[in-house]
């Protein structure tokens, strides 16, 4: 018998311990506590001890039965913690390392890997929806996944950053959003504090929140947004009001509803840039002369986000160009219990930002 790097024992392959963990054994019903095999790193990848892991609204769709997820799977794609173990042939991280993990696993050398990018790789997977997640004590990811956290960066924060955050980034540079600029955010959650941080850093003139939870609107206002309730009538008007009739550059949807969504490209200024992430059902109906064509606005699809805009980010959360602290409002333990009540509340709304899986 060996000891790693933590307390944790390693023991010959005749006997694998078991490591605690929630898992999706079945759609629509709750995550369970379930212990699975301790996992094993092969010579190109490394095992972390898992310290945080966000709580996205994505695993509550997964959970409800929507979105294509090998079961039984265990959920969270929003990990960071510590290096425990190395394969024979990693050379990027060490034993003790710091990091988070980039939730993508491509294969980096199809055409769509290679023109489009790994987001979009035929033979992709996701943690934590495809390969077992971050609700669990140890997870085994390739090395070329693994990102180096600054010792100045929490890990709750360097989680969320795998997800909410990296996903408004790459959002923000599909719109090329300019120092100058105004940018109007549909849903203040998560992923909208994230924007708003991220806007600031990059010079954005003003920032607009439009959401229906009093709680998101001040949490947005303190943090200095503008904030409008969504179900005004007039809301495509007030936005144009806030940015001094000139309408917003860029808005982003984190949101998925129609009735925002539209207000919010008619808002846009001629050249305006509308970008779409969230995963809403709700159809979108748009008139494409009057909305679109005639002040050459754009309508902007957004799909997760790259490995090489992580080290991006935590240079800007390293130098104190964005503070991720006030994102996360809500931290549980790892516990079947807890997150199901985290997921549970993202089903129904709820004026909560980012909840973090902490051990």
């Amino acid at each position: 018998m060996v000891f790693s790097a933590s307390p944790r024992l390693r023991v010959t392959p005749l006997y694998l311990p078991a490591m605690q963990s929630v898992r999706l054994i079945e759609p629509a019903q709750p995550l369970v506590d379930q212990e699975i095999p301790d996992p094993a790193p092969a010579a190109d990848e490394v095992i972390v001890e898992i310290r945080a892991a966000g709580v996205c609204h994505s695993d509550a769709h997964y959970r409800a039965g929507r979105g294509r997820v090998a079961l039984p799977i265990t959920l969270g794609h929003e990990i960071a913690g510590v290096v425990l173990e190395i394969g024979n042939d990693v050379t990027n991280v060490a034993v003790g390392d710091r990091v988070a993990v980039h939730y993508l696993v491509s294969c980096g050398k199809c055409h769509d890997c290679l023109r489009g990018g790994e987001q979009f790789c035929a033979h992709g997977e996701m943690f934590g929806k495809e390969r077992d997640g971050g609700f669990a004590e140890w997870i085994v990811v390739p090395a070329r996944n693994a990102v180096l956290i600054a010792p100045s960066i929490p890990f709750d924060e360097a989680a969320v950053m795998m997800c909410s955050t990296a996903t408004v980034y790459h959002a923000l540079r599909l719109a090329g959003l300019q120092p100058g600029e105004s940018l109007a955010i549909i849903g203040f959650g998560g992923l909208g504090v994230s924007a708003l941080q991220l806007a600031g850093a990059l010079g954005a003139s003003s920032i607009t929140a439009i959401d229906v939870v009093p709680e998101k609107l001040a949490a947005a206002a303190a943090l200095g947004a503008v904030g409008i309730d969504a179900r005004r009538d007039d809301l495509a008007n007030e936005i144009r009001r806030i940015t001094g009739g000139h309408g917003a550059d860029v808005v982003l949807d984190l949101a998925g509803i129609a009735s925002p969504r539209l207000a919010a490209l008619q808002s846009l200024a001629p050249g305006g840039r509308l970008v779409l992430v969230a995963l809403g059902p709700q159809p979108f109906t748009f008139d494409p002369y009057a909305d679109v064509l005639t002040r050459e606005r754009r309508i902007i699809g957004c799909s997760d986000h790259l490995l090489s805009e992580l080290p991006e980010l935590m240079d800007l959360a390293r130098r104190g160009d964005i503070d991720l602290s006030s994102a996360i409002t809500r931290r549980v333990p790892l516990e079947a219990q807890a997150i199901n009540e985290v997921l549970d509340d993202l089903d129904r709304g709820t004026s909560h930002l980012r909840a973090v899986v902490t051990r």
